[in-house]
């Protein structure tokens, strides 16, 4: 959330149940001078409406991506790009791809992912 501020990405807001995760998350933005321009909000993100984001970005089990995939296409607007950290999604084909191992993402425009779904 702090790097997508660094790109210039407004607003930067992070979902996350994880209570020592969430508060991890904000001691690191303030650690790094980002307290008050990033958010980190204590919400489940099967219950956030993701219809205005234009960029999501996340970290999250394999499991989890394919009823995420379905979210997000129902969701985001064809313009909206979706990174994926450390594991892909299983059934959608990257525009770009950054770094290898644990440090690799996966980026997806959601205007392509639709073309090849359909």
């Amino acid at each position: 959330v702090v790097e997508a501020y660094k790109q210039g990405l407004r607003p930067a807001v992070g979902y996350e149940l994880n209570p020592w995760l969430l508060c991890l998350s904000n001691y690191r933005a303030w650690k790094a001078g980002y307290h008050g321009k990033v958010s980190f909000l204590k919400k489940d993100l099967w219950k956030v409406n993701l219809s205005d984001c234009y960029n999501v970005i996340v970290f999250l089990a394999p499991s989890v991506k394919p009823p995420l995939a379905a979210t997000l296409l129902a969701e985001l607007p064809d313009e909206a790009r979706v990174v994926a950290g450390r594991y892909p999604f299983p059934s959608w084909t990257p525009t770009s791809t950054l770094g290898q191992g644990l440090e690799q993402v996966w980026a997806y425009d959601m205007k392509e992912v639709r073309q090849v779904a359909q």
